[in-house]
Protein backbone atom coordinates (compact mmCIF):
# COMPACT_ATOMS: atom_id res chain seq x y z
CA UNK A 1 0.00 0.00 0.00
CA UNK A 2 1.00 3.46 -1.10
CA UNK A 3 0.76 6.68 0.25
CA UNK A 4 -0.85 8.96 -1.24
CA UNK A 5 -0.02 12.53 -0.60
CA UNK A 6 -2.42 15.59 0.78
CA UNK A 7 -2.76 18.09 -1.99
CA UNK A 8 -0.01 20.77 -0.86
CA UNK A 9 1.93 23.74 -3.04
CA UNK A 10 5.32 21.80 -3.77
CA UNK A 11 7.24 25.21 -2.10
CA UNK A 12 6.62 27.38 0.49
CA UNK A 13 6.24 30.45 -1.84
CA UNK A 14 4.64 33.16 0.00
CA UNK A 15 4.77 35.66 -3.05
CA UNK A 16 3.22 34.02 -5.55
CA UNK A 17 -0.23 35.76 -4.42
CA UNK A 18 -0.86 38.58 -2.89
CA UNK A 19 -1.03 38.18 0.79
CA UNK A 20 -3.61 40.20 3.35
CA UNK A 21 -2.40 42.35 6.39
CA UNK A 22 -3.07 39.56 8.70
CA UNK A 23 -0.81 36.88 6.35
CA UNK A 24 1.96 39.20 6.34
CA UNK A 25 1.86 39.90 9.79
CA UNK A 26 2.04 36.17 11.02
CA UNK A 27 4.80 35.41 8.44
CA UNK A 28 6.86 38.16 10.34
CA UNK A 29 5.91 36.45 13.80
CA UNK A 30 6.68 32.74 12.14
CA UNK A 31 10.23 34.85 10.74
CA UNK A 32 11.03 36.14 13.85
CA UNK A 33 10.31 33.66 15.75
CA UNK A 34 12.09 30.60 13.71
CA UNK A 35 15.58 33.17 13.98
CA UNK A 36 15.59 32.44 18.03
CA UNK A 37 17.99 30.06 18.98
CA UNK A 38 16.72 26.37 19.13
CA UNK A 39 14.39 25.55 21.55
CA UNK A 40 16.47 24.16 24.15
CA UNK A 41 19.43 26.85 23.93
CA UNK A 42 16.33 29.48 24.48
CA UNK A 43 15.49 27.56 27.56
CA UNK A 44 18.83 27.83 28.69
CA UNK A 45 19.30 31.63 27.82
CA UNK A 46 16.03 32.41 29.85
CA UNK A 47 17.40 30.29 32.58
CA UNK A 48 20.52 32.64 32.81
CA UNK A 49 18.15 35.70 32.65
CA UNK A 50 16.13 34.17 35.69
CA UNK A 51 19.11 33.65 37.70
CA UNK A 52 20.72 37.19 36.82
CA UNK A 53 16.93 39.22 37.46
CA UNK A 54 16.74 36.97 40.56
CA UNK A 55 20.50 38.55 41.47
CA UNK A 56 19.31 42.01 41.00
CA UNK A 57 16.08 41.89 42.95
CA UNK A 58 17.29 39.79 45.98
CA UNK A 59 17.99 42.17 47.91
CA UNK A 60 15.37 44.46 47.41
CA UNK A 61 12.09 44.79 49.44
CA UNK A 62 8.22 44.13 48.10
CA UNK A 63 5.35 45.01 50.14
CA UNK A 64 3.42 42.42 48.71
CA UNK A 65 2.26 39.84 50.66
CA UNK A 66 2.77 36.14 49.61
CA UNK A 67 -0.32 34.51 50.37
CA UNK A 68 1.42 31.15 50.81
CA UNK A 69 3.47 32.11 53.72
CA UNK A 70 1.55 35.44 54.94
CA UNK A 71 4.94 37.13 54.69
CA UNK A 72 6.17 40.00 52.38
CA UNK A 73 7.27 38.02 49.09
CA UNK A 74 10.76 37.42 48.68
CA UNK A 75 13.38 37.06 45.13
CA UNK A 76 15.57 34.10 45.73
CA UNK A 77 18.57 34.63 44.33
CA UNK A 78 19.76 31.88 42.48
CA UNK A 79 23.32 32.46 41.62
CA UNK A 80 23.83 32.14 45.49
CA UNK A 81 26.16 29.07 46.54
CA UNK A 82 23.23 27.62 48.46
CA UNK A 83 20.84 28.01 45.21
CA UNK A 84 23.72 26.95 42.69
CA UNK A 85 23.93 23.83 44.49
CA UNK A 86 20.62 22.45 45.61
CA UNK A 87 20.01 23.23 41.62
CA UNK A 88 22.96 20.82 41.18
CA UNK A 89 21.99 18.13 43.47
CA UNK A 90 18.36 18.20 42.10
CA UNK A 91 19.27 18.42 38.65
CA UNK A 92 18.33 15.02 37.93
CA UNK A 93 15.09 14.56 39.62
CA UNK A 94 13.91 17.76 38.43
CA UNK A 95 14.18 15.73 34.74
CA UNK A 96 12.82 12.66 35.46
CA UNK A 97 10.24 14.43 37.82
CA UNK A 98 9.16 16.59 34.47
CA UNK A 99 5.23 15.86 34.71
CA UNK A 100 5.14 15.62 30.60
CA UNK A 101 8.37 13.31 30.26
CA UNK A 102 6.49 10.00 31.81
CA UNK A 103 3.27 10.99 30.33
CA UNK A 104 4.43 11.38 26.98
CA UNK A 105 6.80 8.65 26.77
CA UNK A 106 4.48 6.01 28.23
CA UNK A 107 2.07 6.93 26.11
CA UNK A 108 4.40 6.99 23.30
CA UNK A 109 5.19 3.38 23.64
CA UNK A 110 1.60 2.06 23.21
CA UNK A 111 0.87 4.66 20.34
CA UNK A 112 3.84 3.70 18.52
CA UNK A 113 2.54 -0.03 18.27
CA UNK A 114 -0.90 1.11 16.82
CA UNK A 115 0.99 3.70 14.39
CA UNK A 116 2.91 0.79 13.82
CA UNK A 117 0.94 -1.91 12.84
CA UNK A 118 -1.30 0.47 10.77
CA UNK A 119 -4.11 0.60 13.15
CA UNK A 120 -4.05 4.06 13.88
CA UNK A 121 -3.98 4.77 10.28
CA UNK A 122 -7.06 2.43 9.50
CA UNK A 123 -9.17 3.58 11.81
CA UNK A 124 -8.78 7.03 10.78
CA UNK A 125 -9.98 6.18 7.54
CA UNK A 126 -12.78 4.33 8.51
CA UNK A 127 -13.67 7.26 10.53
CA UNK A 128 -13.49 9.29 7.81
CA UNK A 129 -15.31 7.77 5.32
CA UNK A 130 -18.69 8.55 7.64
CA UNK A 131 -17.54 11.81 8.44
CA UNK A 132 -18.71 14.85 6.55
CA UNK A 133 -15.11 16.94 5.23
CA UNK A 134 -16.69 20.58 6.29
CA UNK A 135 -17.20 18.88 9.99
CA UNK A 136 -13.38 17.83 10.73
CA UNK A 137 -12.66 21.04 12.18
CA UNK A 138 -15.48 21.29 15.00
CA UNK A 139 -15.24 17.44 15.55
CA UNK A 140 -11.89 17.83 16.28
CA UNK A 141 -11.98 20.68 18.16
CA UNK A 142 -14.72 19.17 20.67
CA UNK A 143 -12.76 16.18 20.92
CA UNK A 144 -9.81 18.38 22.33
CA UNK A 145 -12.07 20.10 24.55
CA UNK A 146 -13.39 16.47 26.33
CA UNK A 147 -10.12 15.11 26.63
CA UNK A 148 -9.41 17.38 29.42
CA UNK A 149 -11.50 14.57 31.20
CA UNK A 150 -8.28 12.61 31.06
CA UNK A 151 -5.94 15.65 32.42
CA UNK A 152 -3.19 15.86 29.50
CA UNK A 153 -3.99 13.11 27.16
CA UNK A 154 -4.97 15.53 24.52
CA UNK A 155 -1.08 16.43 24.04
CA UNK A 156 0.20 13.70 23.31
CA UNK A 157 -3.04 11.77 21.53
CA UNK A 158 -5.21 14.33 20.28
CA UNK A 159 -2.94 16.94 18.69
CA UNK A 160 -0.60 14.25 16.74
CA UNK A 161 -3.77 12.85 15.12
CA UNK A 162 -5.42 16.20 14.31
CA UNK A 163 -2.96 16.05 11.85
CA UNK A 164 -2.67 12.74 10.51
CA UNK A 165 -6.50 13.20 10.40
CA UNK A 166 -6.30 16.63 8.24
CA UNK A 167 -3.52 15.24 6.19
CA UNK A 168 -5.22 11.86 5.69
CA UNK A 169 -8.26 14.14 4.25
CA UNK A 170 -6.36 16.05 1.80
CA UNK A 171 -5.95 19.08 4.05
CA UNK A 172 -2.54 20.44 5.97
CA UNK A 173 -1.73 18.73 8.83
CA UNK A 174 -0.54 21.82 10.55
CA UNK A 175 -4.18 23.01 10.18
CA UNK A 176 -4.95 19.96 12.54
CA UNK A 177 -2.59 20.53 14.57
CA UNK A 178 -3.56 24.19 15.36
CA UNK A 179 -6.76 23.32 15.30
CA UNK A 180 -6.34 20.45 18.27
CA UNK A 181 -4.03 22.55 20.25
CA UNK A 182 -6.76 25.12 20.43
CA UNK A 183 -9.02 22.73 21.78
CA UNK A 184 -6.51 20.88 23.94
CA UNK A 185 -4.95 23.71 25.62
CA UNK A 186 -6.77 27.44 24.15
CA UNK A 187 -9.54 25.71 25.64
CA UNK A 188 -8.62 24.03 28.76
CA UNK A 189 -11.46 25.96 31.04
CA UNK A 190 -13.78 24.66 28.65
CA UNK A 191 -16.07 21.06 28.92
CA UNK A 192 -17.92 19.13 27.17
CA UNK A 193 -20.34 18.51 30.19
CA UNK A 194 -18.10 16.35 31.53
CA UNK A 195 -16.42 17.53 34.81
CA UNK A 196 -12.50 17.22 34.91
CA UNK A 197 -9.86 17.48 37.98
CA UNK A 198 -9.59 21.25 37.15
CA UNK A 199 -12.75 21.95 38.64
CA UNK A 200 -12.09 20.87 42.12
CA UNK A 201 -8.96 21.90 42.25
CA UNK A 202 -9.73 25.59 41.46
CA UNK A 203 -13.01 25.13 43.47
CA UNK A 204 -10.70 23.96 46.88
CA UNK A 205 -8.16 26.99 46.31
CA UNK A 206 -11.61 29.28 45.86
CA UNK A 207 -12.60 28.12 49.30
CA UNK A 208 -9.32 28.61 51.21
CA UNK A 209 -9.50 32.34 49.83
CA UNK A 210 -13.24 32.61 50.52
CA UNK A 211 -12.70 31.74 53.91
CA UNK A 212 -9.90 34.15 54.63
CA UNK A 213 -13.31 36.70 54.65
CA UNK A 214 -15.65 34.48 56.11
CA UNK A 215 -15.24 30.55 57.35
CA UNK A 216 -18.01 29.89 56.72
CA UNK A 217 -18.36 29.55 52.83
CA UNK A 218 -18.20 26.45 51.03
CA UNK A 219 -17.58 26.34 47.12
CA UNK A 220 -19.24 23.51 45.12
CA UNK A 221 -16.37 21.71 42.94
CA UNK A 222 -18.73 22.16 39.70
CA UNK A 223 -19.25 25.68 40.80
CA UNK A 224 -18.62 27.44 36.69
CA UNK A 225 -19.58 24.22 35.09
CA UNK A 226 -22.63 25.48 33.01
CA UNK A 227 -20.68 28.25 32.09
CA UNK A 228 -17.57 26.27 31.04
CA UNK A 229 -20.03 23.50 29.01
CA UNK A 230 -21.53 26.40 27.40
CA UNK A 231 -18.35 27.54 26.77
CA UNK A 232 -17.57 24.79 24.44
CA UNK A 233 -19.89 25.46 22.26
CA UNK A 234 -17.84 29.24 22.07
CA UNK A 235 -14.51 27.73 21.69
CA UNK A 236 -15.68 25.09 19.01
CA UNK A 237 -17.32 28.22 16.59
CA UNK A 238 -14.32 30.57 17.13
CA UNK A 239 -12.20 27.82 16.27
CA UNK A 240 -13.63 26.31 13.59
CA UNK A 241 -13.91 29.72 12.02
CA UNK A 242 -10.65 30.52 12.57
CA UNK A 243 -8.97 26.86 11.45
CA UNK A 244 -11.25 27.17 8.22
CA UNK A 245 -11.16 31.07 7.01
CA UNK A 246 -8.02 32.08 8.53
CA UNK A 247 -5.36 29.36 9.62
CA UNK A 248 -5.56 26.95 6.84
CA UNK A 249 -5.47 29.19 3.87
CA UNK A 250 -2.15 30.94 4.80
CA UNK A 251 -0.91 27.12 5.31
CA UNK A 252 -1.19 26.84 1.32
CA UNK A 253 2.21 27.99 0.40
CA UNK A 254 3.76 26.01 3.06
CA UNK A 255 4.52 22.45 1.62
CA UNK A 256 4.88 19.39 3.31
CA UNK A 257 8.32 18.42 3.48
CA UNK A 258 7.89 14.94 6.21
CA UNK A 259 9.05 11.37 5.73
CA UNK A 260 6.75 9.80 2.91
CA UNK A 261 6.46 6.76 5.25
CA UNK A 262 5.22 8.48 7.98
CA UNK A 263 2.51 9.82 6.14
CA UNK A 264 -0.92 8.45 6.22
CA UNK A 265 -2.78 7.28 3.31
CA UNK A 266 -5.94 7.74 1.94
CA UNK A 267 -6.65 4.68 0.50
CA UNK A 268 -10.01 2.77 0.76
CA UNK A 269 -9.95 0.03 3.47
CA UNK A 270 -8.59 -3.13 2.35
CA UNK A 271 -10.15 -6.76 3.73
CA UNK A 272 -7.42 -7.27 5.59
CA UNK A 273 -7.52 -3.97 6.98
CA UNK A 274 -11.17 -4.64 8.20
CA UNK A 275 -10.80 -7.49 9.96
CA UNK A 276 -7.95 -5.88 12.07
CA UNK A 277 -10.15 -3.46 12.90
CA UNK A 278 -13.01 -5.87 13.95
CA UNK A 279 -10.75 -7.79 16.27
CA UNK A 280 -9.47 -4.36 17.70
CA UNK A 281 -12.48 -3.23 18.80
CA UNK A 282 -13.59 -6.42 20.31
CA UNK A 283 -10.20 -5.85 21.99
CA UNK A 284 -10.99 -2.52 23.53
CA UNK A 285 -14.21 -3.45 24.28
CA UNK A 286 -13.02 -6.44 26.32
CA UNK A 287 -9.95 -4.58 28.26
CA UNK A 288 -12.63 -1.64 28.49
CA UNK A 289 -15.01 -4.12 30.25
CA UNK A 290 -12.04 -5.72 32.45
CA UNK A 291 -10.62 -1.88 33.55
CA UNK A 292 -14.65 -0.71 34.61
CA UNK A 293 -14.73 -4.14 36.62
CA UNK A 294 -11.75 -3.53 38.58
CA UNK A 295 -13.25 -0.23 39.94
CA UNK A 296 -16.85 -0.83 40.80
CA UNK A 297 -15.10 -1.92 44.52
CA UNK A 298 -13.78 1.51 44.57
CA UNK A 299 -15.26 4.57 46.18
CA UNK A 300 -13.71 6.26 43.14
CA UNK A 301 -15.93 4.95 40.65
CA UNK A 302 -19.25 4.51 42.80
CA UNK A 303 -18.38 8.18 44.36
CA UNK A 304 -21.66 9.91 46.04
CA UNK A 305 -23.18 12.22 44.24
CA UNK A 306 -22.53 15.22 46.47
CA UNK A 307 -19.59 17.96 46.56
CA UNK A 308 -17.19 15.93 48.21
CA UNK A 309 -17.84 13.04 46.89
CA UNK A 310 -17.66 14.88 43.13
CA UNK A 311 -14.10 16.29 44.78
CA UNK A 312 -12.73 12.91 45.34
CA UNK A 313 -13.52 11.21 42.14
CA UNK A 314 -11.78 13.63 40.56
CA UNK A 315 -8.91 14.62 42.56
CA UNK A 316 -5.63 14.30 40.74
CA UNK A 317 -4.12 11.37 43.79
CA UNK A 318 -7.45 9.18 42.56
CA UNK A 319 -7.18 5.79 41.44
CA UNK A 320 -9.15 6.56 38.33
CA UNK A 321 -7.24 10.05 37.50
CA UNK A 322 -4.02 8.46 38.16
CA UNK A 323 -4.39 5.44 35.52
CA UNK A 324 -5.10 7.60 32.98
CA UNK A 325 -1.62 7.50 30.90
CA UNK A 326 -1.72 3.65 31.49
CA UNK A 327 -5.70 3.78 30.01
CA UNK A 328 -3.94 5.27 27.09
CA UNK A 329 -0.84 3.11 26.52
CA UNK A 330 -2.90 -0.27 27.16
CA UNK A 331 -6.03 1.51 24.93
CA UNK A 332 -3.49 2.04 22.16
CA UNK A 333 -1.19 -1.03 22.76
CA UNK A 334 -3.86 -4.01 23.00
CA UNK A 335 -6.29 -2.97 19.94
CA UNK A 336 -3.19 -2.22 18.05
CA UNK A 337 -1.11 -5.76 18.87
CA UNK A 338 -4.99 -7.51 18.09
CA UNK A 339 -4.94 -5.42 14.55
CA UNK A 340 -1.56 -6.22 13.86
CA UNK A 341 -2.58 -10.48 14.54
CA UNK A 342 -5.52 -10.36 12.52
CA UNK A 343 -4.30 -7.75 9.84
CA UNK A 344 -0.99 -9.70 9.25
CA UNK A 345 0.92 -6.58 10.25
CA UNK A 346 2.36 -8.81 13.09
CA UNK A 347 4.09 -11.41 12.46
CA UNK A 348 6.00 -11.92 16.09
CA UNK A 349 6.47 -10.58 19.21
CA UNK A 350 9.59 -8.72 17.47
CA UNK A 351 7.26 -6.74 15.45
CA UNK A 352 5.37 -5.03 18.43
CA UNK A 353 9.21 -4.50 20.17
CA UNK A 354 9.89 -2.59 16.91
CA UNK A 355 6.98 -0.22 17.21
CA UNK A 356 7.92 0.65 20.70
CA UNK A 357 11.64 1.27 19.35
CA UNK A 358 10.67 3.51 16.54
CA UNK A 359 8.29 5.55 18.50
CA UNK A 360 10.88 6.28 21.23
CA UNK A 361 13.36 6.76 18.64
CA UNK A 362 11.41 9.78 17.42
CA UNK A 363 11.18 11.28 20.81
CA UNK A 364 15.48 12.09 20.93
CA UNK A 365 14.66 15.75 20.23
CA UNK A 366 12.14 16.14 22.47
CA UNK A 367 13.60 14.72 25.43
CA UNK A 368 16.84 16.78 24.60
CA UNK A 369 14.40 19.98 24.89
CA UNK A 370 12.48 18.42 27.68
CA UNK A 371 15.12 18.39 29.79
CA UNK A 372 16.24 22.26 29.64
CA UNK A 373 12.65 22.77 29.98
CA UNK A 374 12.73 20.88 33.05
CA UNK A 375 15.50 23.14 34.76
CA UNK A 376 14.33 26.57 33.87
CA UNK A 377 10.88 25.67 34.96
CA UNK A 378 12.36 24.34 38.24
CA UNK A 379 14.73 27.63 38.74
CA UNK A 380 11.97 29.82 37.38
CA UNK A 381 9.86 28.51 39.94
CA UNK A 382 11.98 28.92 42.83
CA UNK A 383 13.19 33.02 42.44
CA UNK A 384 9.62 33.62 42.77
CA UNK A 385 9.90 35.97 39.71
CA UNK A 386 6.73 35.00 38.21
CA UNK A 387 4.70 35.05 41.89
CA UNK A 388 6.01 38.67 42.05
CA UNK A 389 4.69 39.73 39.05
CA UNK A 390 1.52 38.19 39.64
CA UNK A 391 0.85 39.53 43.05
CA UNK A 392 1.99 43.11 41.80
CA UNK A 393 -0.68 43.07 38.99
CA UNK A 394 -3.54 41.84 41.16
CA UNK A 395 -2.37 44.60 43.98
CA UNK A 396 -3.09 47.13 41.41
CA UNK A 397 -6.27 45.61 39.89
CA UNK A 398 -6.90 46.00 43.92
CA UNK A 399 -5.94 49.94 43.78
CA UNK A 400 -7.96 50.90 40.97
CA UNK A 401 -11.62 50.40 42.05
CA UNK A 402 -13.15 50.01 38.76
CA UNK A 403 -16.73 49.11 37.92
CA UNK A 404 -17.06 45.37 38.33
CA UNK A 405 -17.61 44.50 34.92
CA UNK A 406 -13.91 46.22 33.62
CA UNK A 407 -12.41 44.60 37.58
CA UNK A 408 -13.72 41.10 35.75
CA UNK A 409 -12.21 41.89 32.40
CA UNK A 410 -9.08 42.97 34.59
CA UNK A 411 -8.42 39.47 36.00
CA UNK A 412 -8.37 37.55 32.74
CA UNK A 413 -5.92 40.19 31.04
CA UNK A 414 -3.70 39.69 34.28
CA UNK A 415 -4.06 36.18 34.31
CA UNK A 416 -4.01 36.02 30.76
CA UNK A 417 -0.30 37.71 30.98
CA UNK A 418 0.97 35.55 34.23
CA UNK A 419 -0.03 32.80 32.17
CA UNK A 420 2.79 33.63 29.46
CA UNK A 421 5.37 32.78 33.19
CA UNK A 422 3.79 30.87 35.15
CA UNK A 423 1.92 27.63 33.27
CA UNK A 424 0.36 26.04 36.28
CA UNK A 425 -3.02 26.81 36.86
CA UNK A 426 -3.60 26.13 40.30
CA UNK A 427 0.09 27.67 41.51
CA UNK A 428 -1.53 31.29 39.43
CA UNK A 429 -5.05 31.00 40.96
CA UNK A 430 -3.29 30.61 44.74
CA UNK A 431 -1.37 33.92 44.41
CA UNK A 432 -4.30 35.89 42.04
CA UNK A 433 -7.23 34.40 43.99
CA UNK A 434 -5.55 34.94 47.43
CA UNK A 435 -6.06 38.51 46.76
CA UNK A 436 -8.86 39.03 44.11
CA UNK A 437 -11.65 36.84 45.84
CA UNK A 438 -11.75 38.45 49.00
CA UNK A 439 -11.66 42.10 47.34
CA UNK A 440 -14.96 41.11 45.18
CA UNK A 441 -16.12 39.29 48.34
CA UNK A 442 -16.13 42.69 49.92
CA UNK A 443 -17.56 44.58 47.24
CA UNK A 444 -20.64 41.56 47.25
CA UNK A 445 -19.26 39.86 44.19
CA UNK A 446 -19.14 35.71 44.47
CA UNK A 447 -15.62 34.18 44.87
CA UNK A 448 -17.82 31.54 41.81
CA UNK A 449 -17.94 34.31 39.39
CA UNK A 450 -14.26 35.77 39.91
CA UNK A 451 -13.44 31.82 39.38
CA UNK A 452 -15.17 31.69 36.33
CA UNK A 453 -13.28 35.16 35.50
CA UNK A 454 -9.99 33.86 36.41
CA UNK A 455 -10.25 30.34 33.41
CA UNK A 456 -11.14 32.61 30.78
CA UNK A 457 -7.38 33.64 31.03
CA UNK A 458 -6.07 31.16 32.12
CA UNK A 459 -6.40 28.64 28.99
CA UNK A 460 -6.40 31.98 26.05
CA UNK A 461 -2.75 32.29 26.20
CA UNK A 462 -1.80 28.83 27.35
CA UNK A 463 -0.98 27.82 22.99
CA UNK A 464 1.28 31.13 22.59
CA UNK A 465 4.04 30.86 25.06
CA UNK A 466 7.05 28.35 24.74
CA UNK A 467 7.02 28.01 28.61
CA UNK A 468 4.07 25.50 28.21
CA UNK A 469 5.44 22.08 29.52
CA UNK A 470 4.09 20.40 25.90
CA UNK A 471 5.22 23.56 24.19
CA UNK A 472 8.43 21.75 22.75
CA UNK A 473 6.66 18.49 22.17
CA UNK A 474 3.93 20.21 19.79
CA UNK A 475 6.80 21.58 18.10
CA UNK A 476 8.22 17.98 17.39
CA UNK A 477 4.83 17.39 15.94
CA UNK A 478 5.10 20.09 13.61
CA UNK A 479 8.35 18.97 12.39
CA UNK A 480 7.00 15.49 11.21
CA UNK A 481 5.09 17.22 8.52
CA UNK A 482 7.06 20.68 8.15
CA UNK A 483 10.59 19.83 8.99
CA UNK A 484 11.58 23.65 9.38
CA UNK A 485 9.26 24.28 11.97
CA UNK A 486 9.78 26.29 14.99
CA UNK A 487 8.76 28.10 17.57
CA UNK A 488 7.98 31.22 15.18
CA UNK A 489 6.15 28.49 13.28
CA UNK A 490 3.84 27.39 15.80
CA UNK A 491 3.28 30.58 17.98
CA UNK A 492 2.04 32.14 14.63
CA UNK A 493 -0.40 29.50 13.85
CA UNK A 494 -1.91 29.80 17.23
CA UNK A 495 -1.57 33.82 17.65
CA UNK A 496 -5.19 34.39 16.53
CA UNK A 497 -6.65 31.86 18.13
CA UNK A 498 -5.00 33.38 21.32
CA UNK A 499 -6.42 36.61 20.84
CA UNK A 500 -9.91 35.72 19.68
CA UNK A 501 -10.50 33.64 22.98
CA UNK A 502 -9.28 36.06 25.03
CA UNK A 503 -11.74 38.46 23.49
CA UNK A 504 -14.39 36.69 22.37
CA UNK A 505 -14.64 34.55 25.68
CA UNK A 506 -14.41 37.77 27.51
CA UNK A 507 -17.08 39.65 25.87
CA UNK A 508 -18.98 36.05 26.39
CA UNK A 509 -18.32 35.83 29.91
CA UNK A 510 -19.81 39.69 30.61
CA UNK A 511 -22.83 38.75 28.34
CA UNK A 512 -23.86 35.78 30.15
CA UNK A 513 -22.99 37.33 33.95
CA UNK A 514 -25.69 40.10 32.17
CA UNK A 515 -27.97 38.12 31.46
CA UNK A 516 -27.89 36.05 35.22
CA UNK A 517 -27.20 32.96 33.40
CA UNK A 518 -26.47 30.27 36.18
CA UNK A 519 -22.62 29.62 36.83
CA UNK A 520 -22.90 25.99 37.51
CA UNK A 521 -23.49 24.03 40.90
CA UNK A 522 -24.33 25.84 43.84
CA UNK A 523 -22.94 28.96 42.66
CA UNK A 524 -24.32 32.43 42.44
CA UNK A 525 -22.98 36.13 41.15
CA UNK A 526 -23.06 37.84 44.41
CA UNK A 527 -21.76 37.23 47.76
CA UNK A 528 -23.97 38.43 50.85
CA UNK A 529 -22.00 37.69 54.28
CA UNK A 530 -23.59 34.88 56.65
CA UNK A 531 -25.75 36.69 59.67
CA UNK A 532 -23.95 35.92 62.60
Amino acid sequence: MTNTPAPTDPTPDRTATPRGWLARSLDAVERIGNRLPDPAVLFVLLMVLAWVVSALLSNMTFAEIDPRSGKPIEIRNLLAGESLTAFMATMVSTFTSFPPLGVVLVAMLGLGVAEHTGFINAALRAAMAVTPRMLLTPALIAVGILSHVAVDAGYVLVIPLGAVIFYAAGRHPLAGIAAAFAGVSGGFSATMGVPSSLDPLLAGLTQTAAQLVDPTVVINPLNNFYFTTVSSVVIVLLGWALTDLVIEPRLRTTAVDGDPATLPTQEPLQTAERRGLRAALVTALAAGALFAWSLTGDTAWAAPPDAEGVRKLLDSGAPLMKSIVPIIFSGCLLPGIAYGVAAGSIKTHRDVVAGMTKAMSGMGYYIVMAFFCAQFIYAFGQSNLGALLALKGANALRDAALPLGVTLTGIILLTATVNLLIGSASAKWALIGAIMVPMLMQLGVSPDLTQAAYRVGDSSTNIITPLLPYFPLIVVFCRRYVQRAGIGTLVALMLPYSITFLVGWTLFLIVYWSLGLPLGIGSSYTYTPATP
